[in-house]
């Protein structure tokens, strides 16, 4: 449990940087809007502005994930159950939490639900 104790303090100081990057993003969404009148601005600028209001809708959303992901990690921390497969119950291999801490999935049943995605 001493290393899993390691990969908790990861967890933790990402989960951190992940909820000041979101503020940082809606920070800014909200300082574009208001600079612009609104989420588009002015006529001339529009197709510019609804790129960029995709793109930071992008990152929240691949932020908001990353962090889902790293929340339900220390869920699992707390419960005892960190380090075991959502799926099967096994234990997740030490070098895939090592790369991933917030993996929830062994490799054989990520692989599977790889394939079946397609």
């Amino acid at each position: 449990m001493a290393e899993f104790s390691e990969l908790r303090k990861r967890l933790e100081a990402e989960k951190e940087q992940l909820l000041q990057q979101l503020a940082e993003a809606q920070t800014s969404q909200q300082i574009a809007e208001r600079r612009g009148g609104g989420s588009l601005g002015k006529r001339g600028e529009e197709a510019s502005e609804v790129w960029e209001l995709e793109k930071r809708l992008s990152l929240e959303q691949r932020l908001r994930k990353s962090l889902d992901e790293i929340e339900h990690a220390l869920q699992k921390y707390e419960a005892g159950t960190y380090g075991l497969c959502d799926v099967c119950g096994k234990p997740i291999e030490p070098a895939r939490l090592g790369a991933l801490p917030q993996a929830n999935l062994c490799l054989k049943c990520k692989a599977d639900q790889k394939r079946d995605a397609r």
